[in-house]
This record gives C-alpha cells, sequence and structure tokens, in this order.
C-alpha cells in the first residue's frame, strides 16, 4: 500500500510527458498570493507559449459576480521545488477579457517602465532584501516566544545561533534551497533582529525580472509555511513596542552608477529621490508609519536623509561605494509588504526618466 508521501513524490517523467503548471498571481489585496494547477502536454521554456487561463475575480476582490472572469497572461516560468520532475511555477498578471490589465494589476505598468529605451540603456540593478516573521498559526505570535509573553530583548537573535535565539531554521534554509531549485536568484538569508524574524536577498536582477522572482520566493514561502504549520507574516511591524520592524530594503545601480565617475550619478539620483518622497512612501507598502519612527534602524517617515554607512537613513551608501566612488546604494524606505513591480519601477522612473 502507498503512502501519502509516496504518492506526493511521483515521478511523473517516469510514466508520461504530461506535466504540471502551476499558475501564480496577486489578488485584490495585493499582498494574498493565488494559484492554481493545470496539466500541460509537454515541456515548456518560454511564458509566451503558454495557454493563457482565467480566475473568478468576484471571489479574490477583483471583480464584479456579474461580470467576475479575470484573465491570467502567463509571465514567468520557474522550476517548481513542490512537485519536482519536469513540473513548472508560471508567474501570472491579470487582465479583463478585452485586454485591459486590471486596476491590481501592477506588473504591467511596470513593465511599460522597464520596456523605455533609456531604462533599457541602464540596465538597473536591483537587490532586495525581503523581511518576514514567523507566527505561531493559533496564536498568531511570533515563532519563539512565550505564549503571550516576550522573550529577552533585542541584542543576542540577529544572525544568532542557538535554541534559545533562532526559532524556524528548518523552514528559512527549506525556503532557501528551493528558491535555488526554482531558479531564483537568491543571494542569502539571515536571521534579524527581532526573533522569530527572517531575511532572504533576492538578486541581483535586472528590471522587470526583480519583482517577478521576490513574489515567487514569497509563494513559495507561503507553501513552505503551510506544511510547517505556521505562518508567514510580511506586516512592517508585527509587534508594537521596543522591537524592530519589518522591511524590503531596496539596492539599486544603473550602468552610469556601476561605471567610473558613478558616486556623482548615486549622488544626483538620491536628489531626485528625495523631492519625491512623499510619492513614494505613499507607494512603499500599507501600515509604514508604524515601522518608519525614526528608531530601530530607520528614518523618520517625514524626514528624508542619506548618509555613508547611516542604518539611520532613508538612503544608505556603502562605503566601499563611497571608496571606489562608483556602485549602488540602499533605499530603506519600503515596508516588507511593498509591491517590488511599484517599488523597483518606481525607483527606476525617478532616477532615470
Amino acid at each position: 500500500m502507498s503512502l501519502l508521501s509516496d504518492l506526493i513524490n511521483l515521478n511523473l517523467s517516469d510514466s508520461t510527458e504530461k506535466l504540471i503548471a502551476e499558475y501564480i498571481w496577486i489578488g485584490g489585496s495585493g499582498m494574498d498570493i493565488r494559484s492554481k494547477a493545470r496539466t500541460l502536454s509537454g515541456p515548456v521554456n518560454d511564458p509566451a507559449k503558454l495557454p493563457k487561463w482565467n480566475y473568478d475575480g468576484s471571489s479574490t476582490g477583483q471583480a464584479s459576480g456579474e461580470d467576475s472572469e479575470v484573465i491570467l497572461y502567463p509571465q514567468a516560468i520557474f522550476r517548481d521545488p513542490f512537485r519536482r520532475g519536469n513540473n513548472i511555477l508560471v508567474m501570472c498578471d491579470s487582465y479583463t477579457p478585452a485586454g485591459e490589465p486590471i486596476p491590481t494589476n501592477k506588473r504591467h505598468s511596470a513593465a511599460k517602465i522597464f520596456s523605455h529605451p533609456d531604462v533599457v540603456a541602464e540596465e538597473p540593478w536591483y537587490g532586495i532584501e525581503q523581511e518576514y516573521t514567523l507566527l505561531q498559526k493559533d496564536s498568531r505570535w511570533p515563532m519563539g516566544w512565550p505564549t503571550g509573553g516576550y522573550p529577552g530583548p533585542q541584542g543576542p537573535y540577529y544572525c544568532g545561533i542557538g535554541a534559545d535565539k533562532a526559532f524556524g531554521r528548518d523552514i528559512v534554509d527549506s525556503h532557501y534551497k528551493a528558491c535555488l531549485f526554482a531558479g531564483i536568484n537568491i543571494s542569502g538569508i539571515n536571521g534579524e533582529v527581532m526573533p522569530g524574524q527572517w531575511e532572504f536577498q533576492v538578486g541581483p536582477a535586472v528590471g522587470i525580472s526583480a519583482g517577478d522572482e521576490v513574489w515567487v520566493a514569497r509563494y513559495i514561502l507561503e507553501r513552505i509555511t503551510e506544511i510547517a504549520g505556521v505562518v508567514s507574516s510580511f506586516d512592517p511591524k508585527p509587534i508594537q513596542g521596543d522591537w524592530n520592524g519589518a522591511g524590503a530594503h531596496t539596492n539599486y545601480s544603473t550602468k552610469s552608477m556601476r561605471n567610473e565617475g558613478g558616486y556623482e550619478v548615486i549622488k544626483k539620483a538620491i536628489e531626485k529621490l528625495q523631492l519625491k518622497h512623499k510619492e513614494h512612501i505613499s507607494a512603499y507598502g500599507e501600515g509604514n508609519e508604524r515601522r518608519l519612527t525614526g528608531k530601530h534602524e530607520t528614518a523618520d517617515i517625514s524626514t528624508f536623509k542619506w548618509g555613508v554607512a547611516n542604518r539611520g537613513a532613508s538612503v544608505r551608501v556603502g562605503r566601499e561605494t563611497e571608496k571606489a566612488g562608483k556602485g549602488y546604494f540602499e533605499d530603506r524606505r519600503p515596508a516588507s509588504n511593498m509591491d517590488p513591480y511599484v517599488v523597483t519601477s518606481m525607483i527606476a522612473e525617478t532616477t532615470i526618466l
């Protein structure tokens, strides 16, 4: 008699050329990731060759019940770390039957910016530091925390080792390997300042691919925490009080910044970001005002300041960039629940266009 685990781990390629494609999209809240699967007759490597599909938008807060059909356009393909074999994950965006992007489709407008000739010429690179918190499913209290109580103060947990400092490492390592298997350019992980909080980094990724990879990495994390029976939270301030919030620091460079004389280009780009501070803040994540208080390694939400190696700044420039006279900078304002399509394209638009 087969065990359930035996059936889950069946290698379909031993018996059929057919494969399973898991279509992934973003729901009406802007943070709810949805997915459903379909069978394909054989391997596909080009998203343009995948069939479009549809879903009930009235059940995701994206359409009315009288006209509920929303169309999925496949945009990026990744290997499926859960089904493995030739099976794939497909990142999609959403359109009306007439072909118009629905209001919650942020990828469409981002792709327009990233396809602008001036942006293409500058080859924008991104490295996104996605912080998140692992919560106990029933209590919604961070993993490793006493039920209804608090651990010792922050200090020993950042990059900490040991059963009293690191909580959920098996989930974090599973996610790391699954992302590498999928083909996501995940560049590292670490334990964060608040216990139960972790970070993974995606990048360097060019243009629109940064958004695709962060969203699929989030999907994989949600699937792994589902298996583990815990909840992954992207709330920018999951615990009030003297605890660090959760951000999505966005590291950024253009070809001009990476070349000789790039430091002057970086300073001009930061000046442009300062002029658009309010617009960026309004698009950098819900509840960010609870995190950007001027404490816990943040700048106050109403103030823009930048500095070299200053983690209390809105924008931080690294010592190596200052020394080399070229490189990248880090926008520290985005919240953990930001939309990477919005943030990456907005930075490119402000600094290049």
